[in-house]
């Protein structure tokens, strides 16, 4: 198999997933619809893991909540996503501290539909790579970063390059929030 991973200008896949939202009995399970955010009018950051129940996951997944409401912030729906169940999510939640307080959803694609849409199921396990996109509010992919499997990312580094997008100017490199942009 070989991936072909969704990239820059290509408009983000439709899905309506399971997603976890809380630990409270009965109100653990959402339907997370694409459709629900885009026609919110915000931006998307979506990332991905590989596994439940893993080592190098809850400490990006803990580091994203952390920074939930800078998110919110830029007008983003931030949702975070693997091939794992929606039983598997919660189960994970609700036995490993970091993440028993998370701000935004986990997503279940358990048909592995939305990773292989996306291009970033790895070709043995069939699990998702260390994989984030940044959609603008019209659906197009605007940025997309993909990790080996043993790496994790940079959380402030998905916000530098969001808040560069949002400024639609030309951002030079190491270019922060605050800083002048450039002209043509």
């Amino acid at each position: 198999m070989k991936n072909v991973v969704l990239s820059l200008g290509a408009e983000f896949p439709a899905f309506n997933k399971k997603s976890v939202v809380s630990i409270e009995k009965g109100k653990e399970f959402y339907d997370l619809s694409y459709d629900e955010i885009k026609n919110a009018g915000k931006w998307l950051v979506m990332f991905w893991w590989p596994k439940d129940f893993t080592f190098v996951c809850p400490t990006e997944i803990a580091e994203f909540n952390k920074h939930y409401n800078d998110f919110v912030d830029r007008d983003t729906v931030l949702v975070g996503a693997s091939t794992d169940s929606e039983f598997v999510h919660l189960a994970w939640r609700n036995n490993h501290d970091d993440l028993r307080g998370l701000q935004f959803p986990m997503l279940a694609d358990t048909s592995k539909t939305l990773a292989e849409e996306l291009g970033i199921l790895e070709e043995s396990e069939k699990i998702a790579y260390r994989a984030t996109f940044i959609v603008d509010p019209q659906g197009i992919i605007r940025w997309v970063s993909l990790y080996d499997l043993n790496v994790g990312r940079n959380v402030k580094e998905v916000l530098r390059v969001l808040d560069a997008l949002q400024t639609d100017e030309l951002c030079p490199c190491n270019w922060q929030k605050g800083e002048a942009t450039l002209t043509a």
